[in-house]
């Protein structure tokens, strides 16, 4: 049994020490690549509004950016898409969505339907990948102003009615004055031309 020389062993352990550091040094360099961040995880947003789902993303490589709908209804695919490249729209979100550089997404002329939770997944080339949720609350339209509107029409409607009514009674009773006036005025011009005639 040979054994190596006192100063080829020594190498050695040199040599892979070196190694080691530098695929260490080569690992923290570069490591996976991909951030992601969700400045608004919680969006509320009324029927056909249009909406922002909006992230920012970094990675070293080209990326490929998803995004899934998922609520009481199912699980869809919104898009996909690498950055500078192919675009992938579902055909129920076809002329609806509006994609961005950053990794966001327009989402117009939202329903009842769209209410629910939004993943988004960047995925880079070399294998990392990085995940974002956003939770979508749509509301029905409250016709409060409405309301009140119908109420002050009706309230006008009212007053308006009572003030017709009040107009026609006094137009009546001036009416009516008006005849007695006249037929006092003319009995007693009638009295006058007896009285002429009786003195005549």
């Amino acid at each position: 049994l040979m054994r190596p020389p006192e100063g080829c062993r020594s190498r050695g352990v040199v040599v892979g020490t070196v190694t080691l550091c530098l695929a260490a040094g080569w690992a923290l360099q570069t490591p996976g690549g991909v951030s992601l961040v969700v400045p608004q995880p919680n969006i509320n947003a009324t029927v056909a509004q249009n909406i922002l789902l909006s992230v920012e993303y970094s990675c070293r490589g080209v990326a490929t950016i998803e995004w899934k709908h998922v609520s009481s209804w199912g699980t869809t695919s919104i898009v996909e898409w690498r950055s500078g490249n192919y675009i992938n729209i579902s055909a129920v979100y076809k002329d609806r969505v509006t994609t961005f550089e950053n990794g966001s997404i327009q989402l117009r002329n939202v329903g009842m339907r769209d209410a629910g939770y939004y993943f988004v997944t960047v995925m880079e080339e070399h294998g990392s990948n990085a995940y974002g949720t956003i939770i979508v609350n749509v509301y029905e339209i409250i016709y409060e102003d409405l309301h009140f509107v119908a109420v002050l029409f009706a309230f006008l409607a009212a007053v308006s009615a009572i003030l017709i009514c009040f107009m026609w009674l006094c137009n009546k009773s001036l009416h009516l004055f008006q005849k007695k006036t006249t037929h006092k005025l003319t009995a007693s011009t009638t009295e006058e031309i007896e009285l002429e005639t009786i003195e005549c």
